[in-house]
């Protein structure tokens, strides 16, 4: 029991004012004989013993009556100790997309938001933080419009990412009781469960199951090279639960073109193919149903009108395998000895090939690397007997590279740099043992720039990255049998796609994605990007013959956007959410010993309240010092 006053206690020591009162009404009696009076003795004894008997139980319910009164001033209750600690109550409140998975009819979002508005104190100070969204210092009352409004998020923050996010937002004082409150799902993908309690924090994890784990989810889609004459699109599916088939819907833009049903196998994959029209402008939409999870049931693409990118090589040697990668269906080449070449050309172009030239004019040199600073790709391969002060006064620009005195030497090409972009993806894994390109005679580099192929004793052959790239050796036939080696295929082609970012089928949203627009814009212009009444400027770099786009975090809306000048289309790109969350696996949070797991966010709020219940009972001791004071009353009526 504790008091909220109490100084009031120190009144105590009044009881001993009663006590001395009593003590001293107490007398002591004189024996005086007397003849004959034998009854009456009898009678006056007994009725001293009943007066004396009556002094004590009225001193006693005086000294009750008054201590009563005297706690009651004092005010006892009783309380933990937190109870008049000041509270600080953050809570973490998962909006994932997983969070859209049913229960009761209802969302397991929906659901947290409706608890939180009935449970949580009406007037209690909290703040709330979402995966991308902050409520600072607030009421749930203040915010009840908002949190009714809340829309899913494409992010999802780890368990240590919320644990550091709440050590940031609670205060530095130590006296103050802090509560973490978690409400999510728990997906698997919020990483470690070891992840336990801040230090001087109570941490409550309140986690929401759906009422069956089943979900069906578009995972991604591709284009198989089947046909000259239509495209064939491969759609692969997955579900959590065992099925035998669910209908997939085609759409270009809002007009359905096509239905099939994806028929899963014992993997619980799937895969349908649909046949599209060649040279026509699709925008593309793959739809399933099911009750689970939405976010996951539509995928969007686009299939533009194809621009071919333009290479111009200055070739001065007799191969032609410039001609057989770069071939018109998907490059614009032209090909020039050195003295046919015009330099007004270069500015149009995307990919520039020296190759074989001897000595490389001090012009071409200038505008090389004007062509390279307007966003171009140059790729050089020198010559047998190449002018080295002429190539050194071209690619020291780049890398600060050089080339050394020829080494005449026989050397394969033994090493690739599988992670480098060029080659990412061009392997289904690494090789250790094929056929090794060789040369004759090379030109050792000196170097910043990054390998991406290397002869057996470390020297590079291949460098490069961004919009430049150099041999260290010819290819020509004479000196090389790379011209002829499947991997000068990947090499070559790479450099030209990389050459102008064309837009992809689609892209993930979150993620960096990089476009090319093949125009020229006139001055003072910007490109922007539009979806139905959306709108915002992108990141941009106009150059040339071409304006660079690119995508970070600024989308968060799935879907098929238009790229424009002004009111002219030049592109579309299409978006969608990465399916990291589809899978619907949830952590074990017995791991986390120390913090506690209510069933519900009633139960959490319920708990919390019943530790800071404060139990008054001064009305309890007014109550008892009442039934004294009546109970002295009647020992002065009836106790005789």
């Amino acid at each position: 029991m504790q008091f909220k006053h109490p100084e009031f206690l120190w009144a105590l020591f009044l009881l001993l004012i009663p006590i001395l009162i009593h003590l001293f009404q107490l007398r002591r009696f004189k024996k005086t004989p007397f003849t004959n009076v034998k009854f009456l003795k009898k009678v006056v004894s007994e009725s001293r013993r009943s007066n004396t008997l009556k002094k004590w139980l009225l001193l006693l319910t005086r000294l009750l009556l008054l201590a009563g009164l005297v706690i009651a001033f004092a005010q006892p209750y009783f309380a933990k100790k937190s109870a008049f600690k000041e509270k600080e109550t953050l809570i973490y409140l998962d909006d994932s997309f997983s969070m859209q998975a049913k229960k009761d009819g209802s969302s397991l979002l929906s659901n947290a938001v409706q608890d939180l508005l009935k449970s949580a104190p009406k007037e209690g100070v909290v703040t709330i933080f979402t995966n991308e969204r902050l409520f600072r210092a607030t009421n749930m009352q203040a915010i009840q419009n908002e949190l009714l409004a809340l829309d899913y998020s494409q992010e999802q923050l780890t368990l240590e990412e919320i644990r550091l996010k709440a050590a940031t937002i609670f205060s530095k004082n130590p006296d103050t009781e802090k509560h973490l409150i978690l409400v999510s799902d728990f997906q698997a993908s919020m990483g470690n469960v070891t992840t336990d309690s801040l230090t001087g924090v109570r941490t409550h994890l309140v986690q929401l199951r759906p009422e069956a784990v089943e979900n069906i989810s578009i995972d991604s889609l591709y284009i198989t090279p089947e046909s000259t004459t239509s495209i064939e699109l491969m759609v692969l599916l997955s579900s959590i639960s065992t099925i035998e088939s669910v209908p997939v819907s085609l759409f270009n833009g809002d007009r359905l073109i096509a239905k099939s049903a994806a028929n899963f196998d014992s993997e619980k994959k799937a895969r349908v193919r649909f046949t599209l029209p060649e040279n026509e402008l699709i925008k593309g939409k793959i739809s399933v149903s099911d009750n689970a999870l939405t976010y996951d049931n539509e995928f969007f693409f686009n299939i533009d009108q194809k621009k071919k990118i333009k290479v111009l090589a200055v070739n001065e040697t007799g191969d032609n395998f410039i001609k057989r990668i770069f071939t018109e269906d998907e490059f614009l080449l032209n090909e020039y000895p050195l003295k046919n070449l015009n330099y007004n050309d270069l500015s149009q172009q995307n990919l520039v090939v020296l190759n074989g030239i001897q000595a490389i004019p001090t012009a071409l040199i200038t505008n090389l690397h004007s062509f390279t600073e307007n966003g171009g790709t140059l790729v050089t391969i020198p010559a047998r007997d190449a002018d080295l002060s002429t190539y050194n006064a071209l690619i020291n620009t780049y890398f600060s590279t050089n080339f050394s005195q020829k080494t005449i030497v026989e050397n394969s090409i033994t090493d690739i740099s599988f992670d480098h972009p060029l080659y990412r993806n061009v392997f289904e894994k690494k090789v250790a043992n094929f056929q090794y390109p060789k040369v004759s005679e090379y030109y050792p580099l000196n170097t910043r720039a990054p390998k991406l192929l290397s002869f057996q004793n470390k020297d590079p052959f291949l460098v490069g990255g961004g919009n430049s790239y150099i041999f260290s050796a010819a290819i020509q036939s004479e000196n090389s049998n790379f011209g002829n080696s499947p991997l000068i295929v990947p090499t070559l082609y790479n450099m030209g796609l990389n050459s102008l970012q064309l837009p992809k089928l689609y892209s993930v949203l979150g993620t960096e994605t990089e476009l090319d627009i093949a125009t020229s814009l006139p001055k003072d212009h910007i490109l922007k990007v539009a979806n139905d009444a959306y709108e915002f400027i992108p990141r941009q770099q106009s150059m040339t013959n071409k304006v660079s786009l690119r995508f970070d975090s600024e989308l968060t809306k799935a879907g098929i956007y238009e790229i424009k000048d002004d009111s002219n289309i030049l592109s579309h790109i299409s978006f969608n959410h990465d399916r990291k969350e589809s899978s619907l696996g949830y952590l074990n949070l017995e791991q986390i010993t120390r913090s506690s797991k209510p069933t519900s966010v009633a139960n959490l709020f319920n708990t919390i309240e019943k530790d800071d219940r404060i139990t008054p009972l001064w009305k309890w001791f007014i109550i008892l010092a009442l039934l004294f004071l009546m109970l002295e009353i009647l020992i002065q009526k009836f106790l005789r």
